[in-house]
């Protein structure tokens, strides 16, 4: 591995950990990088999960003050994201790439639409947010859903959780961010079993990656924390359209 390659991974690490905490999507940073340094799909994709993943848990610990009185919930729902995420994984082994192209960019599309609505679907699906069994199971599917998604690919993930969690969960955005931080490094944590036990991750790039996103999730934490939630509804969405068109268009 060259210098250069080093460089580039360690960068598209940090820029990918500081997306990942802020929003999502940092994954449409480092996956390309690989692929562009010859890494074949399968290979650069289960590379960039092992490299991300590190971030996403730095990113989780960063957002420990907004988790302290949650985590009844975020043990719960981290359950379904489990389950998830190690079904996403094996989907990527199982299903042609074909399948890759069609589904993710409408999902992304999707979940650009919901952060839209997002406050006005709070007003009109307030009684999804009250403590019910109907509600439960929509956050609890809806998060196993989403861990799917991430376990498959997980691009975007933080933004459909956004999404979802903001419908169906009464809490500032600033917590509800805090929760998807650690549901998607949970997802993410389950797929990496997945793709260690088969095999094929090149442990070299991943850790370098690894690096750049530990540093750049708690450069993430301290710029999250100060976007007020219109301008972070506003950056969740740009960064989603930008995901949904770099699928698209490649």
């Amino acid at each position: 591995m060259t210098l250069f390659e080093i460089a580039m991974l360690f960068l598209a690490g940090t820029a990918a950990g500081t997306i990942n905490t802020v929003v999502g999507s940092g994954s449409l940073i480092t996956f390309p990088t690989l692929l562009a340094f010859g890494y074949t799909p399968i290979t650069a994709n289960m590379t960039n999960n092992m490299g991300v993943l590190p971030g996403a848990i730095s990113g989780a610990f960063a957002y420990r003050r907004e988790l302290r009185d949650q985590w009844p919930r975020v043990i719960k729902l981290s359950l379904f994201s489990l389950f998830g995420g190690l079904g996403g994984a094996l989907l990527l082994l199982r299903l042609p790439p074909a399948a890759f192209k069609a589904i993710v960019p409408v999902l992304i599309l999707l979940a650009c639409l919901l952060v839209i609505l997002q406050p006005w679907l709070r007003k009109r699906t307030a009684h999804l947010q009250v403590k019910s069994r109907r509600s439960d199971i929509i956050r609890t599917g809806g998060v196993f859903l989403t861990g799917l998604y991430g376990g498959y690919f997980g691009a975007a993930q933080g933004v459909l959780l956004m999404a979802l969690l903001g419908m169906v969960i009464d809490e500032g955005i600033q917590r509800l961010n805090a929760m998807k931080n650690v549901l998607a490094a949970v997802a993410n944590g389950s797929a990496a079993l997945v793709f260690i036990v088969r095999g094929g991750i090149n442990w070299e790039a991943a850790g370098i990656i690894a690096v750049g996103a530990i540093i750049g999730a708690q450069l993430g934490a301290r710029i999250g924390r100060r976007l007020p939630p219109r301008v972070y509804r506003a950056v969740i969405v740009i960064v989603g359209l930008t995901a949904f068109f770099k699928l698209v268009l490649t």
